[in-house]
This record gives C-alpha cells, structure tokens and sequence, in this order.
C-alpha cells in the first residue's frame, strides 16, 4: 500500500480536535437518556444540522415505542425519539452502513448531567465517550473522506438510532433494513480503554418477571396470604445459581422491586434481569432453564409468575470477511502510528445485530475513554483525531483499493 497518497486528505484533520471537542460538549450537556424522547430529538437535530456539509439525503424516522414493565408490575409503553437516516449515492459499487446511537444510559433523573474537565487530556461527562464523542469522530471521517478523489466510488448510510441502550428493539428493523442494502459497517461505540477493537462478542437478553400472590393481614389472617416476594425470591435465587453451569452464559438479576407495609402479605412484585450468551445454542438452554424455574413458582398454590422479554441481540461472531476488515484496520491503523488488536469481549451493541444479518463490521471505531455507563466516564481528548483519521483512512481505501475490499465483499452480504 502507497499510503503516501491518502496523507494529504487526512491533514485536514490534524487541527480539527477543538472543533470536536467544542461539539462534543455540546452534544453531552442535552440529556439523551433513551426514555427522553425530547431530549433525544434535541441531540438529533444538532446532528442533522453538523451533517449538513456531507449533502446527504436525511429522514427523520418514527420508531415503536419501547415496552416497560413498571416497578408496580404494570407494561407501559414509552415514546422514542426519532431515528436519522442520512443516505449518499446508494447507486456507488460499495455500500457502506455508518451507525451510532443518539441515547445513553444517564436518564433525566440522574444525578450525572454536567461536563467537567479532569485534566488537559481528559474530561468528565455523560456520553462524552458512549458515544458522542464517537459520533464526532465518524461525522469528521465522512468529511474527510468526502473531500478526496475516491469519493464517488463509495456510498454510505448513516443510521442514528434511539434505543440502542435499552437494546435496540424498536430500531432493529431499520437496522435490518439497512443490512440488506449494504456490504459491510463501521459503528462509533468506544474502543477499549487501552485502544483496541471488540472481536467477537456475547449475545443478549433483557427481561422482566412479574410474580403475584395473595395479600393478607400479616397477623390476624397470615395464613390466607400468599407471599408473592418470597416466590420471586425463591426464583431469583435459582436463577442467579444458574451461573457457572453452562460456559459461556451469565445471568445478572439487576432490579427487583415489590412489597408495601410491612403488616400485609405482599401481593405483588417484580424484577428485571440480563442474559449474556456465547452461541446461538445458548439460547434454548437459557429457555429450557426459564421454563423451569417459571413452572417452579407456578405450581405454588396462590401464586402466578409471569415472564417477559427477548434474547434482542445474536452473539457476534468472526467470520473470514470480518476479519478481513479488521486486518484492513490494523494496517491503516499501523500508518497512523496506531497498534490495533481486538479481543472478545461480554458487551454487546448494533454490531451484533448487523452480525447477525451477515454484514461484516468493526464497531468499536469511536474514541477511547472509559468507565462507561457510570458517573465517571471520561474522554481522552486525543483520540478525537486520530480516531477520525483511522475511519477516514479505512472509507478511502476501501474506495480506492478493489484489492482490500474484495475479500470483505465476497465473505459478506451484498446488498
């Protein structure tokens, strides 16, 4: 590779980190928790309007609402924000899916909501790293990357989805949709903290179990009541000692929510939980198990246990053509000065779900940062850059060289 030619479309990124800097701020002091619709649509439109020198095509699409089982046991349904779609030369010869998410996990009760800057090189902020700084990075990419010569020989979509913190359920159809129209997909979640790519990665399921009884005067009647947290504690119990019996699968009972005055049998209560998984397989055995505990509660006399939820998201696995691609990382990465490796990891996200529809990516192209998901998620400031430098380098190749997308098309789906 004669990577002298691309250098002189890649400076035009060298002194873009404030810029980057000032918009990712920007981004991360509108709160975008996934249930704040409004708050969502606000980091949408400054998205919108920070593409604009891109001149794609944009849409602003309506996604289902997101479906919630309540701490009183009750299913609500919640509005999303919008989805955006940007579309530029669907007819090119290579296709090319760009995604990130527009939510986080910081709702707007939380008690993270304000920038902070911990040192020059670092700062502290609600979805500086997961991912709006990652959302930076892929729009300079693109505008780098429009402005060199190999431009026309590669379309792309740019999907912005909702939901994709709470699992990406609502926009798994546009997901899907974009699958079959593309060849392969860079997703701006956050590398490792030390740089790296996710390789492979762990399936999952998000549920909801809602168990009820019989409520009674805890003194003069205890012997009518039906004790409906003692039967979701006795599930919860058997659910958590399925951890450790299947490789690969891990079950984590994260809420769990019931009960009142203490001088009444409780009636009712629930609790949520997550299941990561390692292979497809994995997930009748994980269904087997449910059914089981499930039948366990229900044959209590008085007591009702009800399950919801879905495995959302395959497991990812490596095929010929992504590693492919991620080969083509790493040697882009090594013109940058940048080591790339990538190693499975038990996190899951939108590359999962292109996975799945047979479309090769790499998902771990935003910035590196850390202690994601918690009130001190940090940002290192100088990967802005570089990051941006590395997705722009990998559209221009994949442009400009058959050679190095040939063996990503042929392992992958077409569109």
């Amino acid at each position: 590779m004669d990577a002298s030619r691309y250098l002189p479309w890649l400076d035009w990124l060298t002194d873009r980190q404030s810029v980057m800097l000032e918009h990712t701020i920007r981004l991360s002091e509108i709160n975008s928790g996934s249930l704040n619709a409004a708050g969502v649509d606000r980091v949408g439109e400054v998205l919108v309007h920070l593409c604009e020198p891109l001149g794609g095509q944009v849409e602003r699409l309506t996604v289902p609402p997101y479906t919630l089982i309540t701490p009183d046991c009750e299913q609500v349904q919640y509005p999303l924000g919008h989805a955006i779609r940007i579309t530029k030369r669907p007819e090119a010869p290579l296709q090319v899916y760009l995604g990130g998410h527009l939510d986080t996990v910081f709702s707007e009760q939380h008690t993270f909501q304000q920038v902070r800057w911990i040192d020059d090189h670092h700062l502290n902020g609600p979805g500086v790293t997961d991912l709006k700084g990652g959302l930076l990075v892929m729009i300079n990419a693109l505008q780098a990357f429009e402005r060199s010569p190999w431009a026309d020989q590669l379309g792309w979509q740019i999907l912005l989805n909702p939901d994709e913190e709470i699992g990406s359920l609502s926009s798994a159809d546009l997901i899907n949709a974009a699958a079959r129209q593309v060849h392969l997909g860079l997703i701006y979640e956050p590398c490792m903290p030390d740089g790296s790519l996710a390789g492979e990665r762990k399936g999952s399921g998000n549920f909801s179990v809602v168990v009820k009884g019989r409520a009674a005067h805890a003194g003069r009647e205890h012997h009518l009541g039906r004790n409906a947290i003692r039967a979701l504690a006795d599930f919860i119990s058997a659910l958590d000692q399925l951890n450790g019996q299947r490789e690969g699968v891990t079950l984590n009972p994260g809420f769990i929510h019931g009960g009142g005055a203490v001088n009444t049998v409780p009636d009712r209560c629930m609790a949520r939980f997550n299941i990561r998984i390692e292979a497809p397989e994995d997930e009748d055995w994980c269904w087997h198990q449910l059914q089981c505990l499930s039948d366990m509660i229900n044959q209590r006399d008085g007591i009702s246990l009800e399950l919801f939820g879905q495995f959302g998201r395959k497991p990812k696995r490596l095929s010929a053509a992504n590693q492919a691609l991620l080969q083509l990382a790493r040697s882009s990465g090594d013109v940058l000065g940048l080591a790339l490796d990538w190693y499975p990891t038990g996190g899951c996200c939108d590359g999962n779900n292109l996975a799945a529809a047979g479309v090769p990516n790499i998902d771990t192209l935003g910035v590196q940062g850390g202690s994601i998901h918690s009130s001190d998620e940090y940002l290192c400031i100088d990967s802005l850059v570089p990051r941006a430098q590395l997705s722009a380098l990998l559209l221009m190749r994949l442009a400009a060289e058959p050679e190095a997308r040939d063996a990503i098309i042929a392992g992958g789906q077409h569109g």
